[in-house]
């Protein structure tokens, strides 16, 4: 039992200070330095489990520990480290387990064995002191010797920046992640400019580096720091959507987080706009990435129409009825409109909700052209909107990653103004979720010949990354824009594509009981429960759709009785309730799970889902199967990317399609009831939905259009005829 001496003033247990050898490392994260190991400590009978970010720590070192004890409900007593510093051990016994360990690049237990049987307990200064000693040893030549020598100069470097970080009040995890970054550049950059790290390094915000700056003794009135809140505010800007911020809300925003006077600010901006850290266009400050993407997808999209189109001789009336010969149709006169206006287009936006025969459109687009020889590409953002693009077509389409010939190598795409892709038609299905650079590297690598047709639907949820692609090049009123309303009356037979329509119209939706449903649970707890029992026995039993492979949870939020992190847990332990974790990971074999970013070296991307089908230990690998079937195989290290998928957010679903959408929705989540996030959640499903919550909270949503303005000027750039 713990006494008052042993206790914060929380009532938690306080910071002691324990050492001891490192008997073996249980489980390491290389990406993020999270580490689980046992310690063994004299006195003690059985070894101490220590877990914390750690970097360079191995089996038989000797290490200081400062932090807490805790109790883990799953995994027992353990030492929370919050600092350490490893302490040279001095014995030969301890000294030959410590380079026998690996830690020590060219050292294994034979040589280790040799060099303390050799230099005993001065084993250690010979190598730091005299390593040209090294070479008396059998079996370590000039080479092995220099090997040995680099190696241990790197292994007291790494020490001795973990020491530099952590004695400037950088705690253990941030320390490890700094130094992952920078490497043995990591104290010299600190010094230099420590607001770097606000930028570079994920879990480090503005406030933490400039406590950090000012324990390096950076002034709270210096220009420097001033300089690094100004775009910072820039960058949180672009992560909200926009491409840019007025000068009077940068400085409004930026003087709030540096609590200075706005006056201070104007000459640290003009210092940043003069080393074109960031730029300035009229009352609108960039960026410099994102104002180079938005002038130039202006001048690539003028450039695009300045070229004439190459006669292809098309008489369009010919065309369509042969279309509609060919498929057994009648094109409705929105239809044959929008064929008549793509035949002399360069680039054209088509767009509309479900059920406005979009896909037909560009079908029968497709066929016309494809007759007459043009080489064509199909491409959307996302591996499972390409899939779908494929299905709907029955012809090839990729994700535009792969379209642009993402190279891991050269940190780029190969497709480009010098390397064009081959074609004479580009394609981009759900353009609504394409963001301002990607948009830019696509344009970049049109031939100038080309047309370029972009289908979305505008009243989606715009794109995660900066800027308003779509909705600016409908806005700009310079290109054809065939908007495709009428609902079909089979489409309007759908009760989700009729709601969708419904919802979409400010009106409240109509449920029924075939294929959109509502369960009123206004109690969050027993919300969750009935997602619980509709996911897993309720819906599978009625409509033979698998948990797993047709079935999507999608939440507005991530927090909360009913947001994505509590519903995944409760869906875990019934769908995989014998999973094994893979170290302390949250998901394992069998577990539906999420990409969390791009990662062009395994070409996967943000929101691509899987499943987990392989593990093994001893490769430290795991395979996941993804939707198009594709099989990746992933390092352990590598696992940080992925997340439990059972139940995601609205705006990781972009793109996707699933064959039932369960959506909680209940008035905690008022920050994001809003009509498109309900929208967009609706319009993934394809044979079901099931709205679980509060009628209010429905209600909330659908006559909310709330949605927060980003700032872009592409529009503006467009109407101007001359070029970006």
């Amino acid at each position: 039992m713990d006494t008052p001496d042993q206790l914060d003033i929380a009532g938690r247990e306080a910071t002691v200070c324990i050492e001891g050898t490192v008997e073996r490392i249980v489980y390491e994260s290389q990406e993020s330095g999270f580490l689980v190991g046992r310690l063994i400590e004299e006195g003690k009978r059985e070894p101490t489990t220590f877990v914390g970010n750690v970097i360079a720590v191995s089996a038989g070192e000797t290490i200081r520990l400062w932090g807490r004890w805790v109790d883990d409900r799953k995994f027992g007593r353990q030492f929370r480290i919050e600092r350490y510093e490893t302490v040279v051990p001095s014995t030969a016994a301890a000294i030959e387990k410590y380079l026998g360990s690996g830690l020590v690049r060219g050292i294994g237990p034979a040589f280790a064995k040799r060099l303390v049987a050799a230099f005993g307990v001065e084993t250690l200064r010979v190598i730091d002191e005299e390593p040209k000693r090294l070479r008396s040893v059998a079996g370590i030549g000039r080479t092995r010797a220099k090997r040995i020598r680099e190696a241990w100069a790197g292994q007291k470097a790494i020490q001795s920046i973990m020491l530099f970080l952590q004695g400037h009040g950088i705690g253990v995890g941030q320390a490890v992640r700094i130094y992952k970054r920078y490497g043995d550049a990591a104290v010299a950059v600190l010094r230099e400019n420590p607001y770097r790290l606000a930028q570079d390094i994920a879990g480090i915000g503005f406030r933490s580096a400039d406590a950090i700056a000012e324990q390096l003794g950076i002034a709270k009135d210096s220009p420097k720091r001033a300089e690094a809140g100004l775009l910072y505010t820039l960058e949180r800007a672009s992560s909200e959507g926009h491409v840019y911020l007025p000068e009077a809300e940068l400085i409004e925003r930026a003087a709030a987080l540096l609590a200075v006077e706005a006056g201070t600010l104007e000459g640290p901006l003009a210092a940043a706009v003069e080393r074109r850290a960031a730029v300035r266009d009229g009352d609108a400050l960039y960026l410099p990435a994102l104002y180079e993407d938005e002038t130039g997808c202006d001048r690539l999209l003028k450039r695009l129409v300045s070229v004439p189109l190459d006669p292809v001789p098309i008489k369009v009336d010919k065309a369509i009825e042969w279309v509609e010969a060919r498929g057994g149709i009648q094109l409705s006169d929105e239809q044959r409109a929008a064929i008549r206006t793509a035949v002399s287009s360069k680039v054209m936006v088509i767009t509309g909700g479900p059920g406005t025969g979009k896909t037909t459109v560009l079908n029968g687009l497709l066929d016309i052209f494809d007759k007459k020889g043009l080489a064509i590409q199909l491409a959307a953002p996302t591996g499972r909107a390409a899939k779908r693009m494929e299905t709907a077509t029955g012809r090839e389409a990729r994700t535009i990653h792969r379209l642009l010939e993402y190279s891991p190598k050269q940190g780029g795409f190969t497709r480009n103004e010098g390397n064009p892709v081959a074609a004479d038609l580009v394609v981009i299905d759900e353009c609504s979720m394409v963001d301002v650079g990607l948009m830019h590297s696509l344009l970049k690598a049109m031939p100038p010949q080309a047309r370029v047709f972009l289908v979305g639907d505008v009243d989606q949820l715009p794109s995660v990354g900066p800027g308003n692609v779509l909705l600016d090049i409908i806005a700009s009123a310079v290109f054809p824009v065939v908007w495709l309303k009428t609902v079909f009356r089979q489409a309007a037979e759908s009760g989700i594509i009729a709601n969708a329509h419904r919802i979409n119209r400010g009106e409240y939706p109509e449920f029924n009981t075939t294929d959109f449903f509502f369960v009123e649970r206004k109690d969050p707890a027993k919300a969750r429960e009935a997602v619980l029992e509709l996911v897993t026995e309720r819906i599978p039993k009625k409509f033979g759709l698998d948990p797993k492979r047709d079935i999507q949870v999608l939440a507005p939020m991530h927090r909360g009785e009913v947001g994505v992190t509590r519903l995944n847990e409760t869906l875990q332990a019934a769908l995989n309730p014998s999973v094994a974790p893979i170290g302390r990971k949250s998901f394992g074999k069998g577990d539906k799970v999420m990409q969390l970013r791009n990662n062009y070296e395994l070409d996967v991307y943000n929101g691509d889902v899987g499943v987990i089908t392989v593990v093994d230990e001893e490769l430290k690998e795991a395979q996941v199967v993804f939707d198009d079937e594709r099989a990746v195989v992933y390092a352990f290290e590598d696992l940080d990317e992925l997340a439990l998928a059972y139940a995601s957010t609205v705006h990781k679903s972009q793109g996707s399609e699933y064959g039932a959408v369960v959506v909680p929705l209940l008035t905690q989540h008022y920050m994001m009831l809003v009509r498109n996030i309900l929208y967009t959640a609706v319009t993934r499903a394809k044979a079901l939905v099931i709205v679980v919550g509060d009628p209010k909270a429905v209600g909330l949503a659908v006559r909310n259009t709330d949605v927060a303005r980003r700032n872009t000027r592409l529009a503006d750039r467009l109407r101007n005829r001359s070029a970006g």
